[in-house]
């Protein structure tokens, strides 16, 4: 072939890539619900799930898997445990670029709006929900399922990320401050029935106060945090919420770093300096502080509650250590008791685009099923979490479940029953914050300022507006929020090809049919 050919080839292959690059590539293709589900084939799907040391929620995630299986024969569910959400997050991640994403995942809406930076990663539900076979409710299903109407409305718009579906709630919580009530009455105080933020630094400083002999008045110990908080992400949040101050927006615009934060900061500044609060990353779990008697207000998970009190089932110290007290369980700390705010939290069920969408169907009818009653009760009576329909509230099980508080230290421990008590009369008062690609990241570097400002308290360094200047920005740099692009909340999806896209690739097509049979002729008049 001459030499010219040969530079002629290159640059067309060249234009090809070059086109292709431009445009991207969509990966996988759109889903679409097929008509009907075919059950004559097999099929086997993997579930990624989040579980601690709690070996009851993995015996709930067999049972459901052997319960539906045994409806769905032709199905098999294959299971995979992780210890912390953010690994499946991470494991999803790196599977998305080599199309081994699971089928079926329990995650945040926050992390699914990073998935969605992979072109028709995950399914988009909105035509599966409302679907009259397969759908929620739908008349093709094996079981009983939940209609639409019955999921609680502020949960399922929880799982909408620039207005679609993404994915389906699968238990919700919130945060609860845990309350060593014996110890606040022995300080002079009442607890009220909502906590604010100045009862709280006050009660907190009170019980600072120490004895000649350098013991803690209110304990007789060396040893006390009187507030201790779990989550400073969702403390940041809500402390932001219940002022009505910026945070996020749903296009990505960031709104943290305003005077009111500073404020916060400030005021945590000054309760850290005089020992009244810390939090988990630096001292550790509450709980374990609460039970011994080294903590009076310690804010953490409803589906925590579990380790909370003197006669918790999931106690983590030694017995000697234990102190007995009177608990309580109170809405986190409101600057409004008459507008309380606080998180709505909780794991989410999302299903992952395949090449065949016979296998996601089968995924979906998995899913949805971890939505039925048996499940969702199953579920919610392991910790202080709720369901998420108002059909497995309302059902004489659940009801039951909840009526019998106090009648062991076990499934019916009184203070788990409280945390999801607290939940279900607060529905109307939680919130979340806005979806976008980049808003984990932000929730994280919410969180963090508060503990560089505790560390720094700790250390000695000066806490001031010239710190919190500073602390703006390195968190800035650090969780690269800004490179967060306004984008409505989720990536736009690539439409179809421009005409002059078209055009060119029609041109590019007819010149390689002439270079092919330029080819074709040489060829034979060498032969000749």
């Amino acid at each position: 072939m001459k030499l010219r050919t040969w530079h002629m080839l290159l640059l067309l292959m060249t234009a090809c890539l070059l086109l292709t690059g431009c445009h991207g590539s969509r990966g996988l293709p759109e889903f679409a619900v097929p008509e009907a589900f075919d059950t004559g084939r097999k099929y086997e799907i993997s579930f990624w799930a989040k579980n601690d040391t709690n070996k009851t929620q993995t015996k709930i995630y067999e049972k459901a898997i052997a319960d539906f299986q045994a409806l769905y024969p032709n199905i098999t569910v294959n299971m995979r445990l992780y210890t912390d959400y953010g690994k499946i997050y991470n494991d999803v991640i790196t599977n998305i670029s080599t199309k081994t994403t699971p089928n079926v995942c329990i995650t945040y809406p926050d992390h699914i709006a990073t998935y969605m930076t992979g072109q028709d990663v995950v399914v988009p539900l909105d035509a599966l929900v409302k679907d009259g076979r397969y759908g929620l409710g739908g008349s093709e299903l094996a079981y009983d399922s939940p209609t639409e109407a019955e999921v609680v409305p502020q949960f399922l718009e929880e799982c909408r990320i620039g207005g679609a579906l993404y994915a389906l709630p699968y238990m919700r919580s919130t945060e609860a401050c845990y309350v060593n009530k014996t110890f606040v009455e022995k300080l002079g105080y009442t607890v009220p029935d909502v906590l604010t933020w100045d009862f709280v630094w006050e009660v907190a400083d009170a019980a600072t106060a120490k004895n000649a002999d350098g013991t803690f008045t209110v304990n007789g110990q060396n040893i006390m945090i009187p507030f201790i908080y779990k989550s400073t992400d969702n403390m940041m949040i809500q402390m932001l919420k219940q002022q009505d101050a910026p945070y996020s927006s749903a296009d990505g615009t960031i709104g943290i770093f305003n005077d009111t934060t500073r404020e916060i900061l400030l005021t945590i500044a000054d309760h850290v300096k005089t020992g009244a609060f810390s939090t988990f990353k630096i001292s550790s779990y509450p709980a374990n502080f609460l039970n011994a008697g080294q903590c009076i207000f310690a804010v953490d998970s409803t589906a925590g509650a579990t380790w909370m009190g003197s006669d918790a089932p999931l106690i983590d110290i030694s017995a000697d250590k234990l102190v007995q007290f009177e608990t309580e369980v109170r809405p986190v700390p409101q600057y409004n008791p008459d507008a309380p705010q606080m998180i709505s939290q909780g794991p989410s069920v999302c299903i992952f685009n395949k090449d065949d969408p016979q296998e996601v169907l089968a995924s979906w009818l998995f899913m949805q099923y971890l939505l039925t009653n048996d499940v969702q009760t199953a579920y919610s009576e392991t910790e202080g979490y709720v369901p998420v329909t108002q059909k497995a509230m309302n059902d004489p099980a659940y009801q039951d479940y909840l009526s019998r508080a106090g009648e062991d230290n076990a499934e019916h421990y009184a203070i788990k029953i409280k945390a999801a008590e607290l939940l279900l009369s607060n529905t109307e008062n939680t919130f979340v914050t806005p979806v976008f690609n980049g808003s984990a990241s932000l929730r994280d570097a919410a969180g963090q300022m508060i503990e560089n400002t505790a560390k720094s308290v700790r250390r000695k360094e000066k806490v001031d507006d010239k710190y919190i200047d500073e602390l703006f920005k390195s968190v800035t740099s650090l969780y690269r929020l800004d490179q967060i692009s306004k984008n409505e909340g989720v990536p736009e999806k690539l439409g179809p090809l421009p005409g002059t896209a078209k055009w060119l690739i029609g041109l590019l097509i007819a010149v390689w049919v002439l270079i092919l049979l330029y080819l074709g002729v040489s060829t034979v008049k060498k032969k000749r």
